[in-house]
């Protein structure tokens, strides 16, 4: 079984009147994991890459805050790839799962939950070193 049907677009909760739009994430309903580090990106220059990378055990949920990307998942047998644009939704990405984000329009901040602290151990940055060991998996 393809381990990408791990990874799923979720809608997040808006709430909205007329002094603007408030997004919720509430940590253990609208993440599967207890969140250990929040980070963003911003400033991505035009035609630049983020991510291309897998973890062995971090699980993360991105969210595109403003602006929009792409984002390519491949589990080291199908890829599949997802234009994120909407603050109200994210992706869930579990384990062993290379990413690579690309195609970020001008202004966009894009936020990651994280269920780990960094730790560089944790980290496949070579393609077919992922692929021989999701294989393994």
């Amino acid at each position: 079984m393809s381990k990408l049907k791990s990874c799923k677009l979720i809608d997040l909760p808006r709430f909205s009147d007329s002094r603007g739009s408030l997004g919720v994430i509430e940590v253990g309903q609208d993440t599967p994991f207890e969140v250990k580090r929040i980070y963003y990106l911003f400033d991505v220059p035009d035609g630049a890459e983020r991510g291309v990378h897998a973890h062995k055990e971090l699980q993360q949920l991105i969210i595109p805050i403003s602006g929009s990307f792409d984002i390519t998942l491949d589990d080291g047998t199908d890829r599949q790839t997802f234009h994120l644009d909407n603050p109200t939704q994210g992706i869930l990405i579990s384990n062993m799962i290379w990413r690579e984000l690309e195609n970020f329009t001008p202004g966009t901040v894009c936020m990651v939950f994280a269920s780990e602290h960094y730790d560089d151990n944790d980290y496949y940055h070579i393609y077919e070193e992922f692929k021989a060991a999701a294989k393994l998996n």
